[in-house]
């Protein structure tokens, strides 16, 4: 306890020194909590426009469906099913789909593509899908017409108000055949999604495939991204095993791999921020043993154990890392709250290549705990761990020479 007050009181017994070091940490924590806010307000960003597309955050099959992909292997959802489904706080939006494949032909031309069946209304407010409308109208519920992908009209040579002829196999092997015009022309930022599909009613879509009233999926919005895991593990214990609920990492591996890649890259560049910044804490630390030198082989040459001299740098290294960490953090939280509230727009010609790919054109931040908590253990065990050196250089330090320096 003595050691602990004498290292407060010697701190302050040169403030500018003080300030200068605790100002390094400071600056640590400030620069890598705003980089880590700015990494994880991107991909969250990032997932939340990609599964907006199509899956959804999580999607409820027939627990053979991801395997087979049949239509076989579809359910109907029952009543227990959303009731289920409306049990988990987290989940916000379920949105039906019955979706297979089929030949579609316009005069001479035939194209394979996948057929979706959805609620025009439901699905409009998981993937926005009447915005990206190019051509004609967009469904409404009981619509006896079809939506189809920007290049899979242009391969077809149909525009709006063509009647296309429709060809599959449907349930348990069930002939599939109709007649649909065409409502309208979806021009999606994404060329794979330009060559996709096409969208009918969903109650249409049970009619063509035998299938009335049964689903391949129940795509599923909720609340917050950080919330997925959990609301998943609550809706697999209510469903229980006759279903398979797949959140949106597990139905979209190439957009992890993609993510994990760049965190990587992050993590290299964090590992560069940090070494700069260690290196100026040291900076400051052999500073501060350099001037304190001589006052140090006074205290050994009287009789102070060096021990007991390393006990107070040490404890003086400790406090000016809980200075530093704590400054830093309490000052970049509203920093932090600021910038998720306020996101910082892209200047016009990066904010035109974002809208086009139909991605806002901002710089989003994130506000999750380990933002703040992961940077301050980093750089107060990053100042612990420099600490060694006034420790070292106590043990080795030879008090004459050290009052004649």
């Amino acid at each position: 306890m003595l050691s602990f007050q004498l290292a407060w009181r010697s701190l302050w017994r040169n403030p500018k020194r003080t300030m200068i070091t605790v100002a390094a940490v400071f600056l640590a924590v400030l620069l890598s909590t705003f980089m880590s806010s700015l990494q994880e307000g991107t991909y969250v960003k990032m997932i939340d426009n990609m599964v907006k597309f199509y899956s959804g955050y999580i999607q409820v099959h027939h627990p053979d469906y991801w395997a087979s992909k049949s239509i076989n292997d579809t359910y109907i959802p029952e009543d227990s099913v959303f009731k289920s489904i409306g049990s988990v706080g987290e989940i916000i939006l379920a949105v039906p789909r019955l979706e297979s494949f089929t030949l579609i032909s316009s005069g001479e031309e035939t194209r394979g593509c996948a057929l979706i069946g959805i609620d025009p209304v439901l699905e409009d407010q998981l993937t926005g899908l009447s915005k990206w409308v190019e051509q004609g109208t967009y469904l409404v519920p009981g619509d006896k017409g079809v939506l189809l992908a920007v290049n899979l009209a242009k391969n077809l040579g149909v525009s709006t108000g063509d009647t296309l002829v429709l060809i599959s196999q449907g349930y348990h092997g069930e002939s599939a055949s109709a007649l649909m015009p065409v409502r309208g022309i979806l021009k999606f930022p994404s060329p794979q999604l330009n060559g996709f599909g096409a969208y009918i009613d969903i109650a249409g879509a049970g009619e063509f495939f035998g299938a009335a009233g049964r689903v391949t999926s129940v795509a599923l919005l909720v609340k917050d991204y950080h919330l997925v895991k959990t609301a998943s593990r609550k809706l697999q214990i209510a469903l229980g095993n006759n279903y398979s609920v797949k959140t949106w990492d597990e139905m979209q591996p190439e957009l992890v791999s993609m993510i994990e890649g760049d965190r990587a890259g992050a993590v290299i560049m964090k590992g560069v921020l940090y070494m700069v910044v260690g290196f100026g804490i040291l900076g400051t630390i052999i500073m501060m043993m350099a001037e304190r030198r001589k006052e140090m082989g006074i205290m050994v040459a009287v009789g102070m154990q060096k021990y007991r001299l390393q006990g107070i740098l040490f404890f003086e290294s400790l406090l000016i890392g809980m200075l530093g960490v704590l400054v830093g953090t309490v000052i970049s939280i509203p920093v932090i709250i600021m910038l998720v509230n306020n996101p910082v727009p892209l200047p016009e010609s990066m904010a035109e290549a974002y809208e086009s790919f139909g991605f806002e054109p901002m710089i989003f931040f994130s506000m999750i705990p380990r933002v703040f908590l992961n940077q301050a253990i980093t750089v107060f065990g990053m100042t612990l761990l420099i600490a060694v050196y006034p420790l070292w250089g106590i043990w080795k330090m030879d008090a004459i020479r050290a009052i004649r320096s």
